[in-house]
């Protein structure tokens, strides 16, 4: 059996540009996707904090150090500039695997640089 797991994300991120007419569908800093391990053209979840918008999209690398992370095309029309988001990657993996595999959570502050990074969630408490 296959179980799908959250791969890897970009926690809290902040978008910067909205291009209707530009090629690609999110472009995102790249040392942000190397820090993410999300590769070029890689399948990924987005989930706007700010507005509740969910989709799916691809990303793009963007300038090194910049801090961007521009939503293209279509995608362009699910956030503005300013929005807080969630971008997330998902893998499959055999029971045997997901047994042993971590994630890589990568947590932003409001410029979209590195604050954290770790490789699991707290519990939730009431």
């Amino acid at each position: 059996m296959q179980v799908t797991l959250l791969k890897s994300k970009l926690h809290q991120a902040r978008v910067t540009h909205c291009e209707l007419e530009y090629e690609g569908s999110c472009a995102i800093d790249t040392r942000l996707l190397e820090a993410a391990r999300i590769r070029e053209f890689e399948q990924i979840q987005i989930y706007n904090l700010t507005n509740g918008e969910r989709f799916t999209t691809y990303a793009i690398r963007a300038e090194g150090g910049s801090g961007i992370i521009s939503l293209n095309g279509a995608a362009a029309h699910k956030a503005s500039p300013g929005d807080r988001v969630i971008i997330c990657t998902y893998a499959m993996f055999s029971e045997q695997e997901a047994i042993l595999f971590k994630p890589t959570l990568v947590y932003l502050d409001e410029y979209n640089r590195i604050k954290g990074m770790g490789d699991g969630i707290p519990l939730q408490v009431a």
